[in-house]
């Protein structure tokens, strides 16, 4: 894969909504040309819950932001597609955007692209890494990384305008044990199918595996470069859009 510019994580000063504000940002001006591509990787400074859009008009939607909240975890809406997910500290996050005249046509593709390139990383790293929904899983996705068939690792999920895409992709590096009762709650609030055995982390594959290794082969696979701090186009924007990814007051 060639290179792509590295926008540093970790700058948004641990506010988990301007998170997904910068990617809704930087798809915006890759919709508008002002970016090409680009590459952001990070790590959450706290516990979230993100849901999809369409989940804030379920009936069960508040009750599930309170299960969220009761157990410590921030629930946000994402940009992309998807059911709900949640994840710790001990995750990572990775927001690849593009300039691409026909992008809605090229969907499919980077699905099976980057769901390989995802499997690849872990099976190099020992995990039985396979790409597949596996029976039950939150947040199900014909291109999601599971192992062994058994249990998810990794989401996929993207979000597509004129003329440029966001590529979102999850990795579950730790915490799995926390993330199934709170998922449990969450689903059956929103009354959604979901088996809590599904749920699986990258360390419980591979004892003693950190964040940091993970990030580093991720680095690695995008061949991406040193990281550059984000614009203040991008953060002005993403400042104005963070509203749009706290949940809806009732």
């Amino acid at each position: 894969m060639t290179g792509v510019r590295l926008y540093a994580g970790g700058s948004v000063g641990g506010d988990e909504a301007m998170e997904l504000a910068v990617a809704h940002a930087l798809v915006r001006r890759a919709s508008s040309g002002e970016v090409t591509e680009a590459l952001r990787i990070y790590r959450p400074a706290s516990p979230v819950v993100v849901f999809g859009r369409r989940d804030t008009r379920l009936p069960g939607f508040q009750a599930a932001v309170q299960a969220a909240r009761s157990a410590g975890f921030e629930p946000l809406v994402r940009a992309v597609g998807g059911r709900p997910v949640a994840y710790t500290t001990e995750a990572l996050v990775v927001d690849h955007v593009k300039h691409e005249s026909l992008a809605p046509e090229g969907m499919e593709t980077r699905f099976r692209e980057y769901g390989s390139l995802y499997a690849e990383v872990l099976r190099e790293l020992g995990i039985d890494a396979r790409v597949g929904a596996v029976p039950g899983e939150y947040c199900p996705g014909a291109h999601s990384v599971n192992a062994r068939g058994v249990v998810k690792l990794v989401g996929t999920g993207q979000r597509v305008v004129s003329h440029g895409w966001l590529f979102s992709a999850l990795l579950v590096v730790g915490d799995d044990e926390l993330l199934r009762p709170l998922l449990t709650d969450i689903y059956r609030h929103l009354d959604l199918p979901f088996d809590a055995a599904s749920v699986g982390s990258l360390s419980s594959e591979l004892p003693g595996l950190d964040v940091s290794t993970v990030e580093h082969r991720i680095l690695t696979a995008y061949n991406a470069g040193a990281p550059t701090p984000l614009d203040a186009a991008t953060l002005q924007l993403a400042t104005d859009l963070a509203a749009d990814h706290r949940p809806p007051a009732v």
